[in-house]
Formats: C-alpha cells, sequence, structure tokens
C-alpha cells in the first residue's frame, strides 16, 4: 500500500528563521518537488532505517522548507516526501521503486537502507536516470557498478577499506600487546556480510593474525547463541563480526550472556546506535564497531543539536551523519544546476565538491574514496573514530575490560 506524506517542517521552523510572508506565500504556490524513497519500515532492516535514514530525511526536509524549499527556476519550492515500506523484501523494493519513476513520476529519489538493497535497485535508478547516492553501501564492486551505473556515487568506502580499518586497529592493539594473533570471525549471509568476510579472510591472515573460527548465519536468524558459544570455544584473542542491526544487538547480548571476554569485541551496524548504548549501557565500553566520528567538529556538533531537535532522536555516530551530508549533496547540486534535470544533476554531482557535515566531498570516479571513518570504539558513552581514510581526527584503541 502506498503511504504518501508532505512533509514540511513549515511551522516551527519559518518562525524560527523569520522567513517572510511573501516568501512563504510565494514557495507554497509553486508544485513541490517530489523526492521519492522506498523504506524498510518492517522487516530485518527496519532497526537500521529508522535509525539512520528516516530522521535525517525529517531533519533535511524541514531544514530546506524552513528556508522556502529549493531554489529551481527562478523560485523557491518546497519539497515533497513519497514513501513506500518495501517490508524489507527485495523484491517488494524494486516495485516501488519503479512505482515512484512511472506513476508518481517523482523527481528525485534518495538511496535505499543495505549494500544488496541499493545494488538491486540501481538499474531501475539508471534507466530513469535519477541520481543515487549509495550511503548505505560498502562494496569492492564500486569501479564497475559506476562504470554500469554513472549515475551511481558511493561515499562509504570500498569493502577493502573496511576490512582495512579493522585490520589497522586491531594490528596496533596487537603490537602495544593488547591482543594475541587468533580472531573468531562471524558473517550474516547477505551481500553484504559475504563479501566482507571474503575480503577479511586473506586480509586478516596476510596480517598474521590466525582465524581460529569462521562462521556465518542468515539475516534475521531467531537464535544466534550457537554462533556466539562456538565463537567462544575457539579461545580467541579477539572477536569480528560482520554484522547487521538485528544481529549486532543479539551477538552482544549472548556476549553478556555468556561472559564472552576478549580484548577486542568488534559488531558492524548499530554498533554506534545511541540505542545500542542505551540497551547495554556501560558494558560495551571499550567495544569496538563499523564507523565511528569526530564528535568533536563544529559541524558535526551543530548536526547532532539539530538532529535531536527537529526528530526528539540522537543521531548515530556513523552512517547518520553521512546519510545526512548525501541530503546536503543532493540539495547543492538540485540547486547548482538550478532546475529539475536529473541528467544535469548527476553531472554536477560528478564535477563539484560540496560543502558537508563531514567537510569538503567530491567525488572521483563516483566514489568518495577519501574521507571517511571506518571503525569507531565506545569510549565512556562517546562512539570515536579510532580508523579512518584522510579524515586525520581518529583516536587509539584500547583494550576492553570485560563486560563491567
Amino acid at each position: 500500500m502506498k503511504r504518501r506524506t508532505l512533509v514540511t517542517g513549515v511551522g516551527k521552523g519559518l518562525l524560527a528563521a523569520g522567513i517572510s510572508g511573501l516568501l512563504v506565500t510565494s514557495a507554497l504556490s509553486a508544485d513541490p518537488i517530489k523526492i521519492g524513497v522506498v523504506e524498510h519500515k518492517t522487516g530485518p532492516l527496519a532497526g537500521g532505517e529508522v535509525v539512520t535514514h528516516t530522521p535525517n530525511i525529517e531533519l533535511w526536509v524541514s531544514q530546506v522548507n524552513a528556508r522556502g524549499g529549493l531554489k529551481v527556476d527562478g523560485e523557491q519550492r518546497m519539497v515533497e516526501i513519497v514513501r513506500y515500506d518495501d517490508k524489507t523484501d527485495p523484491a517488494e523494493h524494486i516495485k516501488a521503486v519503479q512505482r515512484l519513476a512511472t506513476q508518481d513520476e517523482v523527481d528525485f529519489m534518495l538511496s535505499p537502507y543495505g549494500t544488496g538493497f541499493n545494488i538491486a535497485a540501481a538499474p531501475i535508478y539508471a534507466k530513469y536516470n535519477y541520481p543515487l547516492i549509495a550511503v548505505s553501501a560498502i562494496t569492492d564492486k564500486i569501479p564497475e557498478l559506476a562504470k554500469r551505473f554513472p549515475n551511481m556515487f558511493f561515499t562509504l568506502g570500498t569493502t577493502t577499506g573496511f576490512v582495512e580499518g579493522v585490520r589497522d586497529t586491531l594490528t596496533k592493539m596487537r603490537d602495544a600487546g593488547a591482543i594475541g594473533n587468533k580472531i573468531a570471525m562471524v558473517n550474516v549471509a547477505d551481500a553484504f556480510g559475504i563479501e566482507l568476510a571474503d575480503k577479511a579472510r586473506p586480509i586478516l591472515t596476510e596480517a598474521g593474525f590466525e582465524i581460529v573460527y569462521d562462521k556465518s548465519y542468515p539475516l534475521g536468524t531467531p537464535d544466534i547463541s550457537p554462533v556466539v558459544k562456538g565463537a567462544k570455544a575457539s579461545k580467541p584473542d579477539a572477536f569480528v563480526a560482520w554484522s547487521y542491526p538485528p544481529d549486532t544487538f543479539a551477538i552482544t547480548e549472548q556476549a553478556i550472556i555468556e561472559d564472552f571476554d576478549v580484548k577486542a569485541f568488534y559488531t558492524a551496524v548499530a554498533t554506534c546506535f545511541p540505542a545500542y548504548a542505551g540497551k547495554f549501557g556501560s558494558k560495551i565500553n571499550g567495544s569496538l564497531g563499523a564507523g565511528g566520528v569526530n564528535p568533536d567538529t563544529p559541524a558535526m556538533q551543530e548536526y547532532r543539536k539539530a538532529h535531536k531537535e527537529v526528530t526528539g532522536k540522537d543521531a548515530d555516530y556513523w552512517a547518520s551523519a553521512t546519510y545526512y551530508a548525501s541530503l546536503q549533496i543532493l540539495e547543492q547540486a538540485i540547486e547548482g544546476v538550478g532546475k529539475v534535470d536529473r541528467a544535469a544533476t548527476i553531472d554536477y554531482i560528478k564535477n563539484n565538491s560540496f560543502d558537508t557535515v563531514l567537510g569538503a566531498i567530491s567525488f572521483d570516479e563516483n566514489n568518495n574514496s577519501e574521507r571517511y571513518w571506518s571503525v569507531g570504539q565506545w569510549r565512556d558513552g562517546v562512539f570515536r573514530a579510532v580508523a579512518d581514510v584522510g579524515m586525520g581526527d581518529s583516536v587509539a584503541a584500547v583494550a576492553k575490560e570485560g563486560w563491567n
């Protein structure tokens, strides 16, 4: 069933911004710019969607419409979001994207949550020439995908870069005497987890680590305890899980139950979520995970404050800011072109640099390969970056001291 929502934030935003009634009337009289999004409102990936994507869409639309809308065709045009729930079903997702393009005829679309969904939907985005800033996608197939889909852009780096961040973190901890060489590794059996595990095996082995346990599990598995028990039984020095949100929570909870005590405990997506800290509290101090940020920059502090004020929720400490940055890029590209022209917008993204919450972002062959965080660590209630590419603001990781 279609869920169509006009999100404006006009009442509060216009009052705060002090925009004149004349500007408001002008903006509202123009046809809105319709932007489509297919969300995982239900299903296994809903937890990640509602933390990383949905609040940032609300924040961005509220801010844009509070300014009177996007400046195109010599006038201000408000933004309208047209949304569907795909129930975390790839077939439903593709049908919904097709519907947005052919029936709703939206002007632009926002990227889906998850590597597999971005890749699955890419042909339709390309067919109708929609720019696809694939934030929640990590893959080594970026050159191949960018060549096949010139409208597709990537912001979180490659699978190799992601794994190298974990390798470098563990290597530094080993060199400091905090951990030994034995690693237990598990992965969710979808595009994200499989590719990361496949890349991690040779990279970690070449770095002198021994993978003493290697196990995959289905997305949405109801019982993660056999996986965690198996990992503990292998007596590793470090644990690495290439996990998605539901299993990140489940693995951590089971590790606490089993008192699976390692000095380096890494889970991937959702380790950075405020709800993760809310659920486990100080037990996760020293836990490693995907992403991290530098929370001390003025831009990040301003963003996190606005996120809380507008959505009532705390931003996560990784992809949330990156997703918001992708919306800033789209906004600047649309206004840079000055009209609703998807082909021109794609070219603009290819050939310009953008001012974002992460700093200046530009794309080399459709890939932001030079500025991203890859590993974070919970330190006294904040998930700080401990590995990055091009950011230069990571801190050194420390050994985890149990679950107390």
